[in-house]
């Protein structure tokens, strides 16, 4: 029998804006900890494609739908796991009537390798009980049509974006699925994933302004000069080959910008040409970021 550890994990929940929204202290399971084939066989975890969020968007606005979002609270742990998982009792929680039993887990905790896809089975399944069906082009792109409307929902982790016919066919799987997972309704679309959303008199304007602010303030760039073109036509990275002293800064900095093309199609040619020099990057590379 395997035994796994756990610990505490305490973190700061902020709003969008960046201030203290909560304090959150989590139990944690030491998923590193598992054993390939023993504990766990299932790890994948799809993620939401760039494209797939700008298509459910137009479409809802060229049909004048309603968007919401809505948040799963403590969404992983309404995942149920195939596996036998064994934890040592959590850290200041310990019996002292039987200070060397272990726990077996009834239901996956975050940590776990398998908890992700344990998630997104149960909630995937959930929806397809219902009568959605999921899009061969994108898994967590969830439609369902009826007598009564249509209904289209797009899934990231615990977030989700629900969009529908009418008024009334939304709000009645909302209140579906608050009947079966602890959900939390944050509106009409404003931020979603990291993009800002913003109503205007053409339909909506996608921003990752906030995003960008904290990319300069990573990088110590806040006051640098602004350049009229993304990159220059001819870019010379070779005028300093001499190699980064810390390699996964610069691969920071490009992951981060590579999100970034998510509303800034303009800078997707610069992004990727950097891109190439992710394995060995150089000074004259950094320059060019």
């Amino acid at each position: 029998m395997h035994i796994i550890g756990s610990k505490w994990v305490f973190k700061s929940k902020l709003k969008v804006e960046g201030s203290l929204d909560r304090l959150n202290d989590r139990l944690v399971a030491k998923g590193y900890n598992q054993i390939d084939g023993v504990d766990y066989t299932q790890t994948f975890f799809p993620v939401i494609k760039p494209r797939t969020i700008r298509m459910v968007i137009t479409i809802a606005l060229a049909k004048q739908w309603p968007i919401c979002q809505l948040d799963v609270k403590n969404a992983f742990l309404h995942g149920i796991i195939a596996e036998d998982i064994f934890m040592e009792q959590p850290p200041r929680m310990v019996d002292p009537l039987y200070p060397t039993h272990v726990c077996k887990l009834k239901r996956a905790i975050y940590g776990l390798k398998q908890t992700p896809p344990a998630w997104f089975d149960r909630f995937s399944s959930f929806l397809l009980n219902y009568g959605f069906f999921c899009s061969l082009a994108d898994p967590t792109l969830f439609i369902f049509h009826s007598d009564y409307g249509s209904l289209i929902l797009l899934l990231y982790v615990d977030d989700m974006l629900l969009t529908g016919s009418t008024f009334a066919i939304v709000n009645s799987f909302i209140q579906i699925l608050s009947n079966e997972f602890a959900m939390k309704y944050l509106g009409p679309i404003h931020h979603f994933i990291g993009i800002e959303v913003f109503t205007t008199s053409n339909g909506l304007h996608l921003s990752q302004s906030h995003y960008a602010l904290t990319i300069l303030e990573k990088s110590n760039m806040v006051d640098c000069k602004p350049m009229n073109t993304p990159i220059e036509s001819r870019p010379d990275p070779l005028n300093n080959n001499t190699p980064v002293e810390d390699q996964s800064d610069f691969r920071s900095i490009v992951g981060a910008l590579q999100y970034l093309t998510l509303t800034r199609p303009d800078l997707s040619y610069s992004v990727n040409y950097v891109s190439q020099f992710m394995h060995a990057p150089t000074l004259g590379h950094l320059k060019l970021v």
